[in-house]
């Protein structure tokens, strides 16, 4: 069983910038990545990305909450997944296509508390 992937190189650098704009670690950022992609309710099956990234282990990720991250991401994917395809694979793409979700959200917001808001639903949505 696998316990680690690398991000995209891309996602490196909307975690690094966005680390800089609001304090929030990769490891804190990584969950809402997740979250912004799974929202999109369209699979990533086929999505591509580089390996050039943050190397991050599943305890980061998904911590005591590993069932109910594989169970979402099932849903949004519409399959079952074997362990093999849900880490790294389906973890990795959720990650990499939300970091860019993520990134348009707070460029949106334009600051930490009004993405949060729009993250409730509060404040504009993009």
């Amino acid at each position: 069983m696998i316990f680690k992937l690398k991000t995209s190189s891309n996602t490196a650098e909307i975690f690094a910038e966005l680390e800089k704009r609001t304090y929030l670690k990769p490891y804190t950022l990584v969950k809402h990545a997740i979250a912004w992609s799974a929202k999109e309710k369209t699979s990533v099956e086929g999505y591509k990305s580089d390996n050039n990234g943050l190397e991050l282990n599943r305890q980061t990720i998904t911590g005591n909450y590993d069932t109910y991250f594989k169970v979402l991401i099932e849903q949004v994917e519409g399959k079952q997944l074997t362990e093999e395809e849900y880490f790294p694979d389906y973890v990795k793409a959720h990650i990499d296509r939300g970091a860019i979700i993520l990134q348009n959200m707070f460029k949106h917001a334009g600051n930490l508390d009004q993405y949060i808001l729009m993250s409730l639903g509060v404040g504009d949505t993009v």
